[in-house]
């Protein structure tokens, strides 16, 4: 398969907007270097036609940082390692000077996150109040990431504004308990299905590069596709101290951008997202090709424990590549 999976691709994908399936995203995932070049080609190929040339740009800002109870391998923000984050809690008026310095940037989403197992009631009511107070100060579509919902949560956000839900899957199923132990991959799922019936739109990704196959990153692209979010975000593991996977290995420049195209002939109408790690994984000319490679929307500014380019930086070189912003009035 791995010889003509790109035929494949080109009449499946390309002329008929029909997702790679698990095997066929693991032979894209196992193409030689010298066949990159052409995997990237054909990824943008299939963004361009079935997504068109705008890019959805996002800032994110924790509203809760640190102490979270739940042992992710990958995050500072468990308050089970010893590391250098330390919980925070930020107010309202706080909440909306970080919307409107997104919005400044052009950007038309403003996530706010939590680092918890989910929300409590202290939480819900601050959030409430936020979403309340941006949406009266600026114009920008307001997202949550609060962890994992109750019915009556999810139904409370939706009531309130908030558009789209982040819950990432983080892993393929086979490989999450090798990741987290205090929750399971189904919980995660359960609340993507919560978000969906609550009518709002679902944010899903994951984390390359924890140590799984890939064979399990074709996995989790396959699980991804049936779950059918609006939006999946592409973090690449970026190693923090005190966690579990501190000394995990870095994911090559070249299997990053594989990811990233096999993720878009997976998923070929899907808004394609950059998260973390992009920067140390990638570098400027690697965030470039990756941008012509399926990539279709990013993520600006700082992350919720590391930093990331500036949000000038990506503007620059959206324009560089004479890719349009997508308007705040296209995403609504």
């Amino acid at each position: 398969m791995t010889d003509d999976i790109l035929g494949v691709a080109r009449r499946q994908v390309l002329a008929a907007g029909h997702g790679l399936d698990e095997a066929q995203v693991l032979a894209c995932l196992q193409l030689p270097d010298e066949r990159l070049g052409e995997l990237l080609a054909l990824a943008h190929e299939v963004r361009m036609r079935w997504c068109g040339p705008e890019v959805e740009v996002e800032g994110i800002v924790s509203v809760k940082t640190g102490g979270c109870p739940e042992d992710c391998h990958f995050c500072s923000q468990s308050g089970r390692f010893d590391t250098p984050v330390r919980s925070v809690w930020l107010n309202v008026p706080e909440l909306v000077a970080a919307a409107e310095s997104t919005a400044a940037t052009g950007a038309t989403e403003f996530c706010i996150v939590a680092a918890v197992r989910g929300p409590d009631e202290r939480l819900m009511s601050q959030v409430a109040g936020a979403v309340a107070a941006i949406r009266a100060a600026v114009p920008i579509n307001i997202a949550c990431s609060l962890g994992i919902l109750t019915p009556e949560q999810a139904g409370t956000l939706a009531a309130l504004g908030v558009h789209r839900y982040n819950h990432n899957l983080e892993t393929a199923r086979s490989f999450f308990a090798q990741v987290v132990t205090t929750h399971s991959w189904q919980e995660r799922h359960e609340t993507c299905r919560l978000v969906r019936s609550a009518g709002m739109e679902l944010c899903c990704g994951g984390i390359i590069g924890m140590g799984e196959s890939l064979a399990q990153r074709a996995e989790l692209a396959g699980q991804l596709a049936a779950l059918g979010p609006h939006e999946v975000p592409l973090n690449f593991l970026n190693p923090r101290p005190g966690t579990p996977l501190a000394g995990q290995p870095r994911v090559s420049g070249a299997d990053a951008l594989r990811t990233i195209a096999a993720f878009r002939l997976a998923l070929p109408s899907t808004v394609l997202r950059y998260a973390g790690g992009r920067e140390l994984t990638l570098g400027d000319l690697g965030t470039e090709a990756g941008m012509l490679g399926g990539i279709n929307a990013i993520i600006v500014g700082n992350y919720l424990t590391t930093l990331g380019r500036s949000a000038q930086d990506d503007i620059d070189m959206l324009a560089k590549l004479r890719m349009p912003v997508k308007a705040l009035s296209q995403t609504l």
